[in-house]
């Protein structure tokens, strides 16, 4: 059944529109909603039990905005199994703010100024608060997982929260480093966004009773998925238009992340080519873009990124083998199909 559902994604390239994606979304998230807004609340309790002169800061940076994909991973992931419980509501909420944190940090070093619309925390109480505030997250994240009568829940938080900051280190090492091998980039995607995706299946699994096949399967689902989603969200900011994307193109270029695109361009070219391509991202102006732009057409790098994007689409689905059928396996299913269609909005 799973195969035959597959082919859905392979005919996503047919152009959706933004409304038919926010309709395909809608549809998608419903029957999850009311845990979404379960775990918003206990995003705003959590935030309300700071210093009372830390409050505002906390407030502003867990506002509940944003698609809240981790937590809709959570409870499709529970619900795949059986019941969502509260614990799965208490997980969505911890994974929801280490992922606030890494924001807020990687907001910091970027220097960017607008997150979802609104000034970054940053940018609205300046550097110093943003840094003390994001490890602020990361600690409540932490003492909330503590308080489950298992050390497992903590101890996996722990681990995550340290390869995403680790993956953050190693990426920043590669800056602007051409050398970078395609192992090196998918290891480092894999511990900057795979790992929270896995983590949140992962532990809504253990959280479900989950035979260890099932566990396994959807942590396997949950790093597949990440990687394809991290692939994507590089392409955007290539391939993407700004109306599409919400937000600026060319920041990764700017601040010198070698993404899938711009690598396998690079071990295509010529060595003149490469030399450009290396003069330009070291001394990055707005106005390279677009040559930038042509070399990627020049050495045909659309229709690669996109095979990895269903390649590891193609990855996250065979795991939901695994899993009996349900509704939650269905929403899941329907992850990677939506994000099939996100894709089909790139441009070349």
């Amino acid at each position: 059944m799973l195969a035959a559902e597959s082919k859905v994604a392979g005919e996503a390239l047919t152009s959706p529109t933004k409304a038919d994606l926010n309709r395909s979304w809608k549809h998608l998230v419903e029957p999850v909603e009311p845990f979404l807004e379960k775990v918003t609340e206990r995003l705003i309790r959590q935030a309300n039990q700071f210093d009372p002169q830390i409050v505002p800061y906390a407030q502003y940076a867990l506002n509940g905005s944003g698609k809240h994909l981790r937590p809709t991973l959570v409870a499709l992931a529970a619900s795949s199994l059986g019941p969502v419980k509260d614990d799965h509501v208490t997980v969505a909420a911890i994974i929801e703010m280490v992922h606030l944190a890494t924001l807020v940090h990687d907001d910091i070093m970027d220097e960017a100024e607008i997150r979802r619309g609104q000034l970054t925390l940053a940018s609205h109480w300046g550097n110093e608060i943003a840094v003390l505030f994001g490890d602020c997250l990361f600690a409540r994240a932490l003492e909330l997982a503590a308080g489950f009568p298992t050390t497992e829940v903590c101890r996996a938080v722990a681990t995550a929260t340290n390869t995403v900051c680790a993956g953050e280190i190693l990426q920043t090492q590669s800056r602007r480093k051409f050398q970078v091998s395609r192992d090196d980039y998918f290891r480092v995607i894999g511990m900057k966004t795979g790992e929270l995706f896995t983590l949140s299946c992962d532990l809504a699994a253990y959280l479900s009773g989950a035979t260890p096949e099932q566990r396994l399967a959807l942590g396997q689902f949950g790093a597949a998925f990440g990687t394809a989603y991290q692939v994507y969200d590089d392409c955007v900011d290539l391939f993407g238009t700004e109306a599409e994307a919400g937000k600026s193109l060319g920041t990764d270029l700017e601040k010198g992340k070698l993404t899938w695109p711009l690598l396998l361009a690079w071990e295509r070219a010529t060595p003149v080519d490469r030399e450009r391509l290396e003069s330009m991202i070291a001394g990055w102006q707005p106005e390279h873009f677009g040559e930038v732009n042509r070399l990627l057409v020049k050495y045909e790098t659309f229709q690669p990124s996109l095979e990895i994007i269903f390649k590891y689409l193609e990855v996250s689905r065979t795991a939901l083998h695994a899993l009996p059928e349900s509704p939650g396996r269905q929403g899941l299913l329907g992850l990677t199909n939506f994000l099939a269609q996100q894709t089909g909005l790139l441009v070349v």
